[in-house]
């Protein structure tokens, strides 16, 4: 509140009055209740009211992918142990707290980092996508895209590492298998057991056969690869129609 004394000034120095006046007009102009709360006109006007604008980020889907795909890349040229969230961060352009709340820890991370990896096989098991060859043909390009899936120079060394780091983490293993082979196992099965429904196959146990017609199909040359001797694309499919006719000569519906 504003504190204005309309008497004289002590001492019998007086103020001309118009003086007097003009100031007391001056200090009303200025001061304002004690309870006043108004905001100048100009500055309460929408039109100068400051707009919030959102700065355009990626949306958590597309982070989550980023950070996946920076995820895999590291885990499968560096390892698992060698590995931190700080670098995939960086990669990803992201802060170490939003991996944390996406993923939990870095297992959470590395599972999910295999997840995508063998979603780029998953595709071959859905019958959406399935030719509409016969079973021969069908069963050749499934097994022809498992082994060519897992021959890739990076799948060999990802598997070395996770090998390797199973020695001191078991758990590491474990995420692997069961976001992996086991999985891919089930979705074959499955597969399997789709074409037993249909006629076309006769097998009393899909999980058996599945790992069956995988084992014939990777044969030697899976062994091979790892140790670096590579067989020709001439022996690999020579290999794989050979593990689909004895597959079908034990299962085919006659």
């Amino acid at each position: 509140m504003c504190a204005f004394d309309q008497r004289g000034v002590a001492g019998g120095e007086g103020i001309a009055i118009n003086e007097r006046h003009r100031l007391i007009e001056r200090d009303r102009s200025v001061c304002q209740p004690a309870n006043s709360h108004q905001v100048p006109e100009k500055l309460n006007s929408p039109a100068h009211t400051p707009e919030k604008r959102k700065v355009g980020r990626p949306s958590d889907a597309a982070k989550r992918e980023s950070i996946v795909a920076a995820a895999s890349d590291r885990f499968m040229n560096e390892g698992f142990a060698a590995t931190s969230i700080e670098q995939v961060a960086a990669d990803a352009g992201v802060s170490k707290v939003t991996i944390y709340n996406h993923f939990g820890d870095k297992r959470g991370l590395f599972t999910a980092a295999v997840e995508r990896e063998c979603e780029k096989m998953r595709g071959y098991f859905t019958l959406d996508h399935m030719s509409n060859g016969s079973i021969r043909e069908r069963l050749f390009e499934i097994a022809g895209a498992m082994v060519a899936f897992l021959s890739r120079p990076e799948m060999i060394q990802f598997e070395r590492r996770i090998a390797a780091e199973t020695e001191h983490e078991p758990a590491v293993g474990e995420a692997f298998l069961e976001t992996g082979p086991w999985r891919m196992k089930a979705a074959f099965s499955a597969w399997l057991a789709h074409a037993v429904a249909q006629g076309e196959l006769q097998i009393d146990d899909p999980d058996l056969a599945a790992e069956q017609l995988v084992s014939l199909a990777k044969g030697m040359g899976d062994l091979e690869r790892r140790f670096g001797a590579m067989p020709s694309a001439g022996a690999t499919e020579a290999r794989i129609k050979g593990a689909v006719s004895v597959f079908l000569a034990a299962y085919q519906r006659p």
